[in-house]
């Protein structure tokens, strides 16, 4: 991927000179062409500066140029363990000034900025500017001459180009893995940022690492096991921190990706994974039925219709044929790499319909099907469920930190999820369903979200073992599996129990749905003799309820299943769900039809 990363980097035009990296300036010190003490101008802008690399974070040397106000600026400190901190700022303060005052023979107008800082007086007024605009100590900021950053002085960079190379390395030349071309390697390499959020450092973490025996081979010493020259590896860092800038969180990982061509933000068909519209289940029951080929985005359009030109040769629009994929976290200073994928775009482009295929399923309502949802939110419902949580996010990156990865490889792969998906999902589920919840206790439907999850499972299990899908996005009463229709038959046993005797206190759901969706064989005896008692109560009802339990029973088979495994337990859930949404939908066809009909006779009537 280092490759990939670099050409990325040439590409988007995000590599700079050897010896710069792209800071965040808060802030200048504004001096006149004869050094008067102007003001603090504003910044807030990455701009280019001069870097040293990793000798930045010793005792006795600094960035120059720009650095933080506490070296430009200092103030006493209390003293820390060994070597106080007020002596390694005084340190680099010092070394910041000798640098200054070097650089000063090319360009006199540093003189300006050197004294500042040395007279007191005027060092005192702008720390009381600094201290009036909010800048802390670990901001970076710099000076400005009549207006102009004297990090845009020609003669400043000229000299910095020079008095860099004391830092360049020495040594033996090697082929750098990146490009190719002898080099002598970098000793260290510069650190990554950007992955804070996901357990990295707040200086950055380090993409390439030797600092143990362990890792280095041939006595070679540190980096020069991995040779990388500075410009290449300069790319590299640039291409990752611009990736990692709006990279999606996804369980404590960072989600990079890009494409070996130019792409829109808004055609990158990868983004639907994060951008699907969260959604609650109120909103989802009203949502308008969407169309198979439904498909919001252009990308997609020209996708299916590259897909389908294998076929009808017919001509299409040119898309990328290289996606890469990265998730990465930071470890102790260090860039961990959880995964990494490269691929056709095509292949990916196939994976995600067949994703999305998988998880059609209706709303719980029957009206329609789901609408997208964000792959964050999906994973929520693989974790232990819990009535109030408001770190779900942290559980979510501790629990599901090494199923991700392989869920995510998945979906793009289009392969058998892993087996704790299943297990996972039907806990949640099972949770769901005895919740005390006064919704979830009236209305006894399995979590939309999880049998989505189931759905996904099964299909492309029925794929690589039968080699054909079974499963629909409605109620399939003719699914070949028993233990899918042993669910929808207790869902039919429920919704009779719940119209006979709408005021029970604890519904036969409450007291077997747990037993039934382990050992049907054993239950299902029970609730056919209990449902006989209850259709004898039903009045209007009757005659639907007892065709359908029929049809239900009858799909299952001359045999019912003793004990279901965890796949055959997902196909029960699965078909007590769907035939809850088959019920609750015809409910409201009735109700739609009654109210026709009430409408009709009002008209006639008059």
């Amino acid at each position: 991927m280092l490759r990939e990363l670099y050409d990325y980097a040439v590409r988007e035009q995000l590599t700079l000179p050897p010896g710069y990296v792209n800071k965040n300036v808060r802030a200048y010190v504004s001096l006149t062409g004869d050094g008067a003490f102007l003001g603090i101008m504003p910044g807030g802008e990455k701009v280019p500066c001069p870097d040293i690399g990793s000798m930045a974070n010793s005792a006795s040397k600094c960035n120059l140029f720009s650095e933080k106000r506490c070296i430009l600026f200092p103030r006493d400190t209390a003293a820390s363990n060994g070597r106080t901190e007020r002596e390694q700022t005084a340190a680099k303060t010092a070394y910041f000034r000798q640098a200054m005052a070097a650089a000063a023979e090319v360009e006199p107008r540093l003189l300006l900025c050197l004294r500042v800082m040395e007279d007191p007086d005027t060092a005192a007024a702008v720390t009381t500017e600094l201290d009036r605009q909010k800048l802390k100590a670990a901001h970076v900021i710099s000076f400005m001459v009549d207006g102009v950053s004297i990090l845009e002085f020609p003669a400043v960079r000229s000299w910095w180009e020079a008095f860099r190379q004391r830092f360049c390395p020495q040594g033996e030349r090697a082929p750098c893995l990146i490009t190719g071309q002898l080099t002598v390697p970098l000793a260290t390499v510069p650190p990554v940022s950007g992955l804070s959020v996901v357990g990295g450092h707040a200086r950055g973490d380090a993409l390439i690492c030797f600092d143990k025996d362990a890792f280095c081979s041939y006595g070679l010493k540190q980096a020069a096991n991995a040779p990388v020259s500075e410009e290449a590896f300069a790319g590299v860092k640039a291409a990752l921190d611009d990736l990692l800038a709006d990279a999606p969180i996804l369980a404590g990982m960072k989600f990079v990706h890009w494409y070996d061509r130019p792409l829109e933000e808004e055609e990158d068909p990868l983004g639907q994974i994060f951008t699907g519209v969260l959604i609650d289940e109120d909103t989802e029951e009203d949502a308008e039925t969407l169309p198979p080929a439904a498909n919001p985005n252009e990308a997609r359009r020209q996708a299916d219709t590259l897909v389908r030109s294998v076929k009808t040769g017919e001509a299409v629009h040119e898309l990328p044929h290289l996606y890469n994929i990265l998730l990465l976290s930071g470890v102790k200073g260090r860039v961990m790499i959880r995964s990494s994928q490269q691929g056709n775009y095509r292949e990916l482009i196939a994976s995600l319909q067949q994703w999305e295929q998988d998880l059609a399923l209706t709303n719980s309502s029957g009206t329609g099907r789901m609408r997208p949802v964000k792959l964050a939110a999906r994973l929520i419902h693989l974790i232990a469920r819990q009535n109030s949580d408001q770190n779900i996010f942290d559980r979510l990156a501790k629990e599901l930190a090494g199923l991700t990865p392989a869920i995510i490889q998945a979906i793009l792969n289009g392969t058998r999820f892993p087996d704790p998906v299943i297990s996972r999902a039907l806990a949640y589920i099972r949770s769901q369903m005895f919740s005390s919840s006064e919704e979830e206790q009236t209305r006894k439907v399995p979590d939309p979200l999880a049998c989505q999850w189931l759905k996904a499972c099964l299909c492309r299990l029925e794929r690589e073992l039968y080699n054909k899908e079974a499963l629909s996005v409605e109620y399939n009463e003719n699914h070949p599996e028993p233990a899918y229709h042993c669910g929808a038959l207790v869902a039919v046993y429920g919704a009779i129990q719940r119209y006979a005797m709408p005021d029970v206190n604890a519904s036969l759901i409450d007291r077997y749905y747990a037993s039934a969706s382990q050992t049907p064989a054993l239950v299902l005896g029970q609730l056919a003799r209990m449902s006989n008692y209850h259709v004898s109560k039903l009045e209007r009802l009757r005659g639907y309820f007892s065709n359908l339990r029929d049809q239900v029973a009858c799909a299952i088979g001359p045999v019912i299943p003793t004990v279901l495994h965890p796949e055959q337990q997902a196909y029960f859930a699965l078909g007590y769900y769907q035939m809850c949404a088959q019920m609750e939908k015809d409910r409201l066809a009735r109700k739609t039809a009654t109210t026709a009909a009430k409408a009709e006779d009002e008209q006639g009537g008059m």
